[in-house]
């Protein structure tokens, strides 16, 4: 089995995620100064260390992204073994991070996103996509390809794709790659801008959409949250800088942020906390929590709701990741490269803009924070209250394989003995879609 994301070098043909020790988990150098005097929330570290212009990764690392010359010839490849070579080729040749899903699998990952749309979409009005965080920008040129060529000439010719990017070099190498097809040119345009940003967005959207994001749920910013014991109350974490501005560690407050208590309440964390039992194995026990909260998620999702009131969305991205040293539920893996080889670190704080940060998704989680966002799933409303009005979103979360079986064509990702890398591998990946319902109210 092999895990997304990840395939390099030195993770073949399994992923294997070495941690480097650190003396004290809650300390660590930090050579910028995206810290400054007063302290900042664990989301906020995390923003700035992906996506801070000058010291961000993404902002860094503009080839981070790999770009692959030509599509792999699957059918050509004797099997699994033949595969990881060719992997491990691309890899050496080209230094760079990691290569996305749809970049592999080019174009036919895009085209069975492609398939869904055109299988479900209203077509009494144009078609709109918005794709978030658009990566090389394979996916977008991957689907404007396959509805120029499938779908009738007027749904291709009165059709916009628009990227919204928010790192300005990735911005300019998807211009680059969608522009490789000169009629698609007119009808696709990058928005180089933060999506979780209101006033980017404008006025709202009523007509129907699509919203992509692929690979965008896992570099969102997560909050950390802590509590000394099984019963102690959930307290916020900061960052905050040590005496002479060369080291950050982590500071404790009470709850009080309102992202970060919306987020509680959705996942209903303190939910048989003061049960007698964990009362008594607080006593004789006492053993810390750190939970870490989807709060980029939530806050990007109740923007897209917002502005996009109709949109249909097709996420995917990793149920699990494999190896992780950092503590708490959804840790993350914090992995860079350095002259080819990869490592993880053991602590989210080692990240100095040169180490990628990305989480797993709880799909269940998700679904309950998309219809939260909805307005269907009220906090102050019990379950039979709620099912009463109707859900406002109808959805689904599928495996990486059964959604390329039911929408793409699985036959041209084949090797010749009947390997088939999309359908085989990625076990640690889902999509997840979601639809509006005719229960508004």
């Amino acid at each position: 089995m092999l895990f997304a994301r990840t395939l390099t070098r030195n993770k073949l043909p399994l992923i294997l995620l070495t941690s480097r020790a650190i003396p004290n988990p809650g300390f660590s150098l930090y050579s910028t100064h995206i810290v400054g005097e007063k302290p900042i929330l664990v989301r906020d570290f995390i923003h700035s260390a992906l996506y801070h212009p000058l010291h961000g990764y993404f902002s860094q690392k503009s080839r981070s992204v790999g770009v692959l010359k030509k599509s792999i010839k699957f059918n050509q490849l004797e099997g699994r073994k033949a595969y990881m070579r060719y992997l491990d080729n691309i890899y050496k040749q080209s230094d760079i991070s990691w290569f996305t899903p749809v970049e592999l699998f080019k174009p036919w990952y895009a085209h069975a996103i492609a398939g869904a749309i055109l299988r479900t979409a209203n077509f009494s009005v144009p078609l709109k996509i918005y794709e978030i965080g658009g990566g090389s920008g394979t996916c977008a040129k991957g689907i404007m390809d396959y509805i120029m060529l499938n779908a009738p000439a007027r749904i291709y010719n009165s059709m916009t794709y628009i990227s919204v990017e928010i790192s300005p070099s990735l911005a300019e190498i998807q211009r680059e790659t969608v522009g490789e097809v000169r009629s698609h040119i007119p009808k696709f345009r990058v928005e180089c801008r933060d999506a979780a940003d209101r006033s980017g967005w404008g006025d709202v959207e009523q007509q129907p959409c699509w919203v992509i994001m692929l690979e965008v749920l896992d570099n969102l910013p997560h909050d950390l949250i802590y509590s000394e014991n099984q019963v102690s109350p959930w307290m916020e974490v900061w960052v905050k800088r040590q005496h002479g501005g060369e080291t950050v560690s982590e500071l404790y407050k009470p709850l009080q942020d309102s992202l970060i208590t919306r987020c509680v309440e959705i996942m209903d964390l303190d939910e048989m906390n003061t049960t007698m039992a964990k009362r008594i194995l607080s006593k004789v026990y006492p053993k810390p929590r750190q939970s870490w909260l989807p709060t980029g998620c939530l806050k990007l999702l109740e923007v897209l709701h917002e502005v996009l009131p109709k949109m249909s969305l097709i996420g995917s991205d990793f149920s699990y990741l494999p190896d992780v040293t950092i503590a708490g539920e959804r840790a993350p893996l914090v992995s860079t490269k350095k002259d080819g080889r990869s490592s993880d670190y053991g602590n989210y704080l080692e990240a100095k803009g040169d180490a990628d940060i990305f989480f797993p998704t709880d799909f269940l989680l998700l679904e309950r924070i998309d219809h939260y966002c909805s307005g269907w799933l009220k906090l102050d409303n019990n379950k039979n209250e709620s099912s009463k009005i109707g859900k406002k979103r109808r959805t689904i979360t599928l495996e990486t394989s059964s959604f390329m079986e039911e929408f793409g064509t699985p036959s041209r990702t084949r090797t010749k003995d009947g390997y088939n890398p999309l359908l085989d591998d990625f076990k640690n990946t889902k999509i997840y879609i979601s639809v509006p319902t005719h229960n508004i109210k």
